[in-house]
C-alpha cells in the first residue's frame, strides 16, 4: 500500500507564495507543545525507548532550543533518562551482540538523540557503540525490522550507526571504528537508494564520512524529484503524493549538508508545502504503510492508527522549518 498524505491544500499556486518568517515561527510554535506531549505520552505507555516517540521529537525539540524557542527542559531531561534506563536494561544483550528489539536502527536512533542533546559519552553509550562495531566483516548496518519509512532501510541504520560510533566510540574500539567507516564509505558510494528515505540517509552518511563530491551528486538527484507542490513523495512514481515526512527529511538533510541555502527557491517552496499541510492543532498527518504488530495506545499525537508515522513526520517537518528560523536568544 502506498503512503498518502492528508493535505490541506498544496497546489502549484500555493508553492509559489514565499513563506514569511512569521509563518515559519508560527508553525514551529504550534508544533512544539504537541511534540512535548507526544514524548510524555509515549513514555507513559512504553517503558522502552522508541524512535518515533522519543528520538525524533527530542531531536526536533533540542534544535528548537538552539534556535531560541522555549521548550520544557525538565521534559527533555526525563526523556533522556528514560532512554538511558532502557539502554541499561539491554546492557547484557549489547555486550553479547544481540542488541534490543529494533537492532542497529534502534540503537543508532537512541545514540543520535543523545548526541544531539549534548549527552557526554559514558559506560552505556560505549557498550552500545561496541555492539555497533562488533561485526568486523560487515560493510554496512542492516535493519532487522520492516516498518517503513523509519525502520526498514540499511541506509538509515548505517548513517545512525556512523554518527553513534563517531560520537560515542571508545579508544579500545578505534581500530574497528576506522575499519567500519572505510567499509561503509565504499558501500554508500556504490549502493543505489530506492526511495526517498534511502536517498536522504545516503546523503547524510556520505556527508558524515566526508565524501562531499558523491554527496553533492546524490543531493542533485534528490532535488530533481521535488514536485510541483514544493514537496517530495516517499516512493518513486508520478502517482505518489508529496508528504511532510519525506519533505521534512529532505529539506533537513540538504540544508544540514549545505546543499540548499535558506533563501533557495527550492527550499522555500518546500517550507511552503510544510506550512500548508500543517493542521490547526500543530500536527501533520501521514498515513501509515507499516503493518501494526504492537499493542495500540494513544501517545498524545493525533491521527489514531497513523499517529506513529505522523509524529515522526511532524518532527521532520519541524526540523526543516527550524533550518529557516532566525536564531533568537532566550530572555
Amino acid at each position: 500500500m502506498s503512503l498518502v498524505v492528508v493535505s490541506l491544500g498544496s497546489g502549484l499556486a500555493g508553492a509559489e507564495i514565499e513563506p514569511s518568517e512569521e509563518e515559519v515561527r508560527s508553525a514551529i510554535n504550534k508544533s512544539i507543545p504537541l511534540l512535548e506531549k507526544t514524548t510524555i505520552g509515549t513514555s507513559e505507555h512504553r517503558g522502552c525507548f522508541t524512535c518515533h516517540g522519543h528520538a525524533m521529537p527530542v531531536v526536533a525539540l533540542v534544535e528548537a532550543r538552539r534556535r531560541g524557542f522555549v521548550i520544557d527542559e525538565n521534559n527533555i531531561r526525563e526523556q533522556l533518562e528514560h532512554t538511558l534506563a532502557d539502554l541499561k536494561v539491554g546492557k547484557e544483550r549489547y555486550l553479547d551482540g544481540r542488541g534490543q528489539g529494533g537492532g542497529f536502527t534502534r540503537a543508532g536512533y537512541a545514540l543520535w538523540m543523545l548526541q544531539e542533546a549534548g549527552w557526554r559519552p559514558d559506560e552505556i553509550t560505549g557498550i552500545v557503540s561496541g555492539y555497533l562495531v562488533r561485526d568486523e566483516k560487515a560493510d554496512h548496518w542492516k535493519s532487522n525490522t520492516n516498518r517503513p519509512p523509519t525502520e526498514f532501510s540499511p541506509f538509515t541504520a548505517t548513517y545512525l550507526a556512523l554518527e553513534a560510533i563517531d560520537q560515542f566510540g571508545t579508544e579500545e574500539q578505534a581500530l574497528r571504528i576506522a575499519d567500519r567507516q572505510k567499509k561503509a564509505r565504499a558501500w554508500l558510494l556504490q549502493t543505489k537508494p530506492r526511495e526517498t528515505e534511502e536517498r536522504v540517509f545516503q546523503i547524510l552518511g556520505l556527508g558524515q564520512l566526508g565524501a562531499s563530491e558523491k554527496a553533492a551528486e546524490a543531493a542533485g538527484n534528490l532535488l530533481q524529484l521535488q514536485r510541483s507542490d514544493g514537496g517530495w513523495a516517499q516512493l518513486p512514481g508520478k502517482s505518489q503524493q508529496s508528504d511532510p515526512y519525506a519533505t521534512g527529511s529532505v529539506l533537513f538533510a540538504l540544508r544540514r549538508e549545505g546543499f540548499l541555502t535558506v533563501m533557495d527557491k527550492r527550499f522555500r517552496r518546500g517550507l511552503r508545502f510544510l506550512i500548508d499541510t500543517q493542521h490547526d492543532d500543530g500536527s501533520w498527518h501521514v498515513k501509515s504503510r507499516s503493518k501494526p504488530f504492537q499493542k495500540y495506545y494513544e501517545s498524545g499525537y493525533p491521527h489514531g492508527k497513523d499517529q506513529f508515522i505522523s509524529m515522526a513526520a511532524g518532527s521532520w517537518a519541524t526540523l526543516a522549518l527550524l533550518q529557516s528560523a532566525i536564531v533568537e536568544k532566550n530572555p
